[in-house]
Order: C-alpha cells, then structure tokens, then sequence
C-alpha cells in the first residue's frame, strides 16, 4: 500500500525561520556541488570590485589634502603628479568596470544552469511520484512550481545573491576603511546601521510570510484558471459565467491581499533605510566638523569629504542588503514549495518478476534477444537462476479491500477472475468502483487487503513497468500529444516501425480518416487533437493500443461519449483488438457487453450479481432492470 498517499501535501503551514535556513542549504549545494569554481571566480570578482570603489573614496583625501590644497594660490602650479595620480585611478576604475561585468556574466550561466538542474529534477521526479499526488494537487497548481516559484529563484540566483555578497563585501571592506580615518564618526555609523539593521529585521521577517502565502496563492489562481481553460465551454453550456467571475474574484482577492501585504512592508522599506541614510550623512558631517574645528583625532578637510564618500557608500550596500533580503525571502517561498514536490516520495516498487521477450525451445520457455511476439515473466528462484512463465492473461482478485483515503472504504472484499482470453465486464452506477477495480490491476494504487494474482503471480511482486507494458488501456477521456499522427501512435511502442504504426491504424479502423488530413499520418496534431473529433481521437488512442499488442486490455467507457455511428466504427475496431486477450470493459451502453464471458454488477464497491448476459436477465435482478430501462445508471 502506498503509505504516502493521504499524507497532507508539504509546505501549507507557516514559513518559519528554520524552514529558510534548511531551503537555503539546499539551494546552496547547487552552487558549490556543480559550481563551485564559476563561483569562487565571482566572489574574487566581487572582492575586486569592491576594492576599487574604496580606493576612489579613500583618493579623496590623497586628491584634496596633497594635490589640491598644496595647489591652492601658487602661480604657476605643476600638475604632473595630479595627472598621474588620476590617471591610475582611472586604470583601477576600469579594473572595477571589467570585474562587474565579468561577475553579472557568470553569475547569469550558473543561475541559469542551477534553473535548469531544478526543472529537470522536478519533472523527472514527477515521473515517479504516485498517481494519487495528482488527486489532491490541481494541474495549475503544479506548473506554477515550474513557472512563478523558479522565476523567484531566478531572479535570486541571478541579481539577489551576487548583490548580497557584494554589499557584504563592501560593508566589511568599507567599515575598515572608516576606522582608520576616524573612530569617533565611526561610532556615529555604527549606531545609524544598528538602527537599519532592526528595521530590516522587523520589517523582512514580516514581508516573509506574506511572501509565502503569495505564492501559495499564486498556484491556487493558477489552478483556477487552467481548470476554467479546460472547462470553458461548460462553463458557458450552464451559464456560469457570474459564479465562475465570483469565484475567480475571490481567490484574486486573497492574492491580492497577501501580495498587498508582502509588499507594502518590502517597498516601505527602501525609503525609510534611503532617509535613514540621510540623517546618517547630517550627522557625519556635523560630528566631523566639530572634530576638525576642535583638532580632536588629527581628522583634515580631505579625511572628511572621503569619510561622507564611504558612509555613502556604507549606506548604499546596506540599503542593497535590506532590499535583496526581501527578494531572498520570497525566493526561499518558492525554493520551498519546489522543494516540497522534490521531496514526495516516490512510487514504491519492491517487484522482482520481469517481462521478457520468450519463445519455445525444446517443450521449454527461453528468453529470447528480440521481439517474437510471445512474452514471459522471469522469476528469480532464488538460487541464484530464473524461471519462466508463459504471459497468458489469467487474472484473478482474491478478497480484495481498498480505500483511497484510510478509514473510507472504496472495494468491500472483491473476489473474480478472468481466464485468458476472456471478456470481463464491470457495470453499476458511477461510484461504484469499477474504474478503482482497473486501476489497482495496473498498480496505480495497492490493495488495503487482499491478493490480485496475475498469470500466478502476485502483482506486487511484478515490476510497475513491466506490469503496466503486459496491459493496454483505452480511456474516455484521450490525451494526444503535440507531435505527427504517427507519433502519437508509435507512443504506444518506441520502437514500432511506421508499417506496424499503420498496420495498427488499419487495425483500428483509423487509416481511412488518417488519409484524409491534410499530411496524412504526418498531420501535426496539437491542443491535444483539438483538430479531430472525439470518435478519431478515440480511434487514436485504439491505434496507440493496438501497436503495443498487450495480452490484456482495459477498456474504460472507451465509448460513451461519442455517437451510435461512431461507436459502431470505434467498437468494430476495439473488437478486432480484443481477439485472443484477456479484457476488462466498463460500460455504461449495455449493448456493447452482450457478448462478454462474465459481467460483474457493481454497487457501492460491491459485486453484488455476476453472469454472463442471459443468466444475469434470468436472474431479473439490478442488470435485468439496467438493461430493460426499468433502472437507469446515475
């Protein structure tokens, strides 16, 4: 059984303190598991550039109380030394220039490659996570972890982490040089930024949980609106225009309100640090021209002007910083919720048997290179070989329980089989768990209690891939892929060759409208077919099943929703499809089960009547009503 299966999805509490410290790890080992040079190489740079813009602030000094001052009334003064003097300071501002461009350069590769890491991570792990996470997780909630929550990262990775390094840098370098030219307006800088600290502290932390619960909204407006797309022509058959507006409105209004919030508090910010700044620059250049009027600490008219210079600059990296924290917050937002589908945990398979391609050698079953037509499962025997049995498609559940959602019962003890090369039906009223029966068949979920035993084989003990390969399924509802005609046939084998793609279609009753497009089988299809009608898509999908050539087939209501004609064309095909297998129909049309060897009545996850179609009319019991219209399914 699935254990993670009613475990409430990951991060819908509160962001809290530890949850950024333990999503800021993780992010950071991206960087220095794969990156861990580029990145060094950027924090040289920034190191560099830091560098000469504190060399121009402390040449103020050089440049007013030795090359100014001693200028100031001379006749004919001597500008060489000046010249020289600016002229290196060109060269290191130039060093300056190259270093940020190198870094912002860089950094946009390792950012870009991190997203790309992410992305894939995502997807392939959405490969292997359960079916169920896709029941309580909507379709536009999920592609927002791929588009809004990376964007964040993006914009984190690519300006917020280089620009926090760089201010730290700068704060660290730019202090030091304050000390040396005066401790006591140091102090004056250090209460000021003390100050700033606690605001950004306050306000940041504040911003952060509105930040989260953005995103959160976010996906749920996502959510919404892809499920309106999907649904728009429902939406307008039962005018529901208004409550969808309505709803639509609300969930709006929540995003704008913690979106509101979030960043009220992160905009108010940079003005208040920029005035804080202000005031800091007032106070220096009082302070400061005390000091000099009273001689106290040797501090000069230069020491002064390059001091305001640095505590700009001071000012400037700690604004950086009390801005940048906002975007990390809300990147931390986003890294989380990314994380939380990284970190579903996959679908279990403890299986062991395989399916291989076999053949007859001696009265004995071998495996076999290539295809031959004839499949076997291969079970480890435990002493160090295998053994091998026939794929036949003998199914069979032996007392079977499920529940989707523990403690709410779905299968109440279902006991059947089908021999092989026998048709199975399953009728009853929508809920009543036929659709659940074919689903635990394929393992798309597991049995609470209870067996199902395939060819002898506990299916447990059958690998997912090589169980679900032995089975085909023809839905009601089809999903073609953007990609040619023959594409979306061949999905049901890789490796078909584009004769048995159209030996399929002819099989299925597709060749004849396949022609007809416009490239034939190389149409491209896209918008999931919207191009054909449900009965060609449908044909499709039989095709994509018929090139597989399983031994057993599921066939969920493949027909009701489509016309009689169709039907007769989509049922003609399917039939042709289902000689020589075992196969599971649900059926709402009575009429295409007539000929099924079992047809088993269901009600509220009961079997509670089975035969074949005249036994079970003799009987006169639920299917005698549901075939006479004296009963009608709901």
């Amino acid at each position: 059984m699935q254990k993670n299966k009613n475990r409430p999805p990951r991060g819908r509490g509160s962001f809290g303190a530890s949850d950024k410290k333990g999503t800021a790890k993780r992010l950071l080992a991206y960087i220095t598991r794969d990156h861990l040079g580029r990145f060094l190489i950027v924090v040289a740079c920034i190191i560099l550039a830091a560098f000469t813009s504190i060399y121009g602030s402390m040449f103020l000094m050089d440049l007013i109380d030795v090359y100014i001052k001693p200028l100031i009334g001379t006749e004919n003064p001597v500008l060489r030394e000046l010249v020289n003097a600016l002229s290196i300071l060109a060269v290191v501002y130039a060093v300056g220039i190259v270093s940020n461009l190198l870094y912002a350069r860089i950094m946009a590769v390792i950012s870009q490659r991190i997203l790309r890491d992410i992305r894939q991570q995502m997807f392939f792990h959405m490969q292997d996570i359960p079916v169920g996470y896709f029941d309580s997780h909507t379709f536009g909630n999920v592609m927002s972890f791929y588009t809004n929550d990376t964007d964040t990262l993006r914009q984190m990775l690519g300006q917020s982490v280089p620009s926090f390094i760089s201010s730290v840098i700068n704060v660290i370098a730019i202090f030091c040089s304050m000390l040396t030219l005066s401790w006591h307006m140091t102090i004056v800088v250090v209460v000021m930024v003390f100050i700033i600290f606690m605001l950004t502290k306050f306000m940041g932390g504040k911003s952060g949980r509105y930040f989260y619960k953005q995103q959160v909204s976010i996906g749920k407006t996502n959510g919404f609106i892809e499920e309106m797309i999907n649904g728009q022509k429902v939406v307008k058959v039962f005018c529901h225009e208004e409550q969808t507006k309505a709803d639509f409105d609300k969930l709006n209004e929540e995003l704008f309100q913690n979106a509101s919030k979030a960043n009220q508090l992160a905009n108010a910010l940079m003005p208040i640090m920029a005035n804080v700044g202000n005031l800091q620059y007032i106070l220096i250049a009082v302070v400061g021209g005390a000091l000099a009027v009273g001689g106290v600490g040797g501090i000069t008219l230069g020491a002064i002007v390059s001091f305001l210079q640095l505590s700009r600059s001071f000012s400037m990296p700690v604004n950086q910083l009390s801005m940048q924290i906002n975007y990390i917050v809300m990147a931390l937002a986003g890294a989380e919720r990314i994380f939380s589908l990284i970190d579903e945990k996959e679908e279990v398979d403890e299986g062991k048997v395989t399916l291989v391609n076999a053949r007859e050698e001696n009265g004995a079953i071998v495996e076999a290179e290539s295809r031959t037509g004839m499949w076997a499962w291969k079970q480890p025997d435990g002493k160090g070989g295998c053994t091998y049995t026939k794929l036949a498609g003998d199914v069979r559940f032996k007392n079977v329980n499920f529940s989707y959602v523990k403690g709410k019962q779905v299968l109440h003890d279902i006991s059947l089989y089908a021999k092989p090369g026998q048709k199975i039906a399953f009728v009853g009223a929508t809920g009543a768990g036929k659709t659940t029966i074919t689903n635990l068949i394929n393992r798309f979920y597991d049995v609470d209690e209870g067996q199902i035993v395939y060819d002898g084989i506990d299916v447990r003990h059958i690998k997912k891939d090589d169980l679900r390969r032995s089975l085909g399924i023809v839905l009601q509802d089809v999903n073609l892929f953007t990609g040619t005609v023959m594409d979306n046939i061949r999905y049901g084998r890789l490796d078909a060759t584009d004769e048995e793609c159209i030996e399929a279609a002819k099989k299925a009753n597709a060749h004849g409208f396949i022609t007809m497009l416009p490239d034939g089988y190389n149409t491209m299809l896209e918008g999931d077919g919207s191009g054909l009608s449900q009965g060609q898509r449908q044909l499709l999908s039989i095709a994509r099943v018929a090139v597989a050539d399983p031994p057993v087939m599921i066939l969920d209501e493949a027909t009701s929703s489509i016309d009689t004609r169709t039907e007769a064309i989509v049922q003609d095909g399917m039939d042709k499809l289902m000689q020589g297998r075992t196969v599971f129909v649900i059926a709402h049309r009575l009429s295409t089960i007539r000929n099924s060897n079992s047809i088993m009545v269901m009600d509220q996850g009961r079997i509670i009547e089975r035969g074949d179609h005249d036994e079970l009319i003799e009987q006169r019991g639920k299917y005698y009503q549901l075939y006479t219209g004296a009963f009608e399914l709901e």
